[in-house]
């Protein structure tokens, strides 16, 4: 399994920007789908992008279709999540996940996941 750092939050203002990255390591990296969840305190977890083994395609949750992308470099073992025109609803735990595959992935039954990363969005 690999194991997941991410790095990247931080407090901003609505509308600006942020790009979350979740370095990789262990093995194999670009054998595994890679995705990005989010928490906000009281809610459940919630699906936000995944990108396939070699970042030629993308999924999103609609609420950040459009505004969020999600990217992978495999000779850097890093995914990345830039999020431009945040909002306050943005506002959570980001967190990196990798599975070796893609419905697993994004149904939130993930072989690695990371500690997360803070995102705050003030209006």
């Amino acid at each position: 399994q690999v194991q997941l750092v991410e790095s990247g939050g931080g407090s901003v203002q609505a509308g600006d920007s942020l790009r979350l990255s979740c370095a990789a390591s262990g093995r194999a990296f670009s054998s595994y789908f890679m995705g990005w969840f989010r928490q906000a305190p009281g809610k459940e977890r919630e699906f936000v992008a995944a990108i396939g083994r070699s970042g030629d395609y993308g999924y999103y949750a609609d609420s950040v279709k459009g505004r969020f992308t999600i990217s992978r470099d495999n000779a850097k073992y890093t995914v990345y999540l830039q999020m431009n025109s945040l909002k306050p609803e943005d506002t959570a735990v980001y967190y990196c996940a990798a599975d070796w595959n893609l419905g697993p992935l994004r149904a939130g039954n993930f072989a690695s996941r990371g500690q997360g990363t803070q995102v705050t969005v003030s209006s």
